[in-house]
């Protein structure tokens, strides 16, 4: 997962782990006021697949799943080259900029 990039609010968070970005989706749906069920209901997989995935829990939560429930979210993924994406304060300062 190194590399992998979420945005979330404007912020991008640097993903290394599948359990952060578990949390990171379990977060976003919370914010979003959702239950679990309804999202999993509409990416089309199980709630206990995505219970497990959002608390760390899963093994493996497939790519068709993942890209699935993110679209739900409305989330989005991006990739950047191993050791170029710059801490979150980093990224902050550079997005201000902007």
């Amino acid at each position: 997962m190194n590399g992998k990039m979420c945005e979330y609010h404007d912020v991008y968070i640097n993903m290394k782990t599948l359990q952060e970005l578990g949390a990171a989706v379990a977060a976003r749906r919370q914010a979003l006021h959702l239950r679990q069920k309804a999202v999993a209901y509409q990416a089309g997989v199980t709630p206990e697949s995505l219970s497990r995935f959002e608390r760390g829990r899963a093994s493996e939560f497939g790519s068709r799943k993942l890209l699935a429930v993110l679209a739900v979210l409305g989330f989005e993924l991006e990739f950047t080259e191993s050791g170029r994406s710059g801490s979150l304060d980093e990224l902050r300062r550079e997005r201000a900029k902007s």
